[in-house]
């Protein structure tokens, strides 16, 4: 295991025309991850506002509740990224209840070449039920699919226990810690883990 002192580089390239992951991807227990649309904007403000103080130790973008210009342009946004081949973003739902947002995953494209970082948050009301674990094994293995792509990361604070502890499930490889990561949230110590796993 390295231990890293050092940030990277975060300019990527986007995947090739024709290149993504699936838009739908269906988990046990009826959770199913459907690409974020412009749709999503307002349960996504709903989802974000009833998690907060869940979500505000561990996120940077927590500090106050969007408003619902600002989750009408994420959600454009993140939907532009999706085409351009950037960044892929899902909302999690539940079978029969397709207003309710019970978590929210990502294969961003920001670490570099031939690599996506997996990112995720689950309602505090479905926490300790596998979501975030099932959901990271299926774009764990989606973006394994995926030409060119060799290396998926999931990076946390180290003292994100729940955080860390889907990687672990996953027989992720934790790869290295580094030390002087920007502590962008309240709870972070400025040493990120990251874990790998590769095709």
């Amino acid at each position: 295991m390295l231990v890293m002192n050092r940030t990277l580089d975060e300019t990527v390239p986007p995947l090739p025309a024709g290149v993504r992951p699936p838009e739908r991807l269906d988990l046990p227990g009826g959770v199913s991850l459907h690409r974020r649309a412009p749709a999503h904007a307002g349960p996504m403000n709903a989802a974000v506002t009833r998690n907060l103080e869940h979500l505000r130790p561990w996120m940077p973008w927590a500090g106050s509740a969007p408003t619902m210009e600002e989750s009408r342009e994420i959600a454009q946004s993140g939907w532009q990224a999706w085409a351009d081949g950037t960044d892929f973003l899902y909302v999690a739902g539940l079978e029969g209840e397709p207003d309710v947002i019970v978590g929210a995953f990502g294969l961003h494209g920001r670490i570099g070449p031939g690599a996506l970082e997996i990112g995720y948050w689950v309602d505090f009301d479905h926490t300790g039920r596998g979501i975030a674990t099932q959901a990271a094994a299926a774009l764990t293995t989606a973006a394994l699919e995926l030409p060119g792509i060799h290396r998926v990361e999931i990076r946390c604070d180290e003292s994100n226990a729940a955080s860390a502890a889907v990687p672990r499930r996953l027989d992720y490889r934790l790869d290295r810690i580094q030390q002087d990561a920007p502590i962008t949230a309240p709870s972070e110590t400025g040493r990120k883990l990251i874990w790998v796993k590769e095709a």
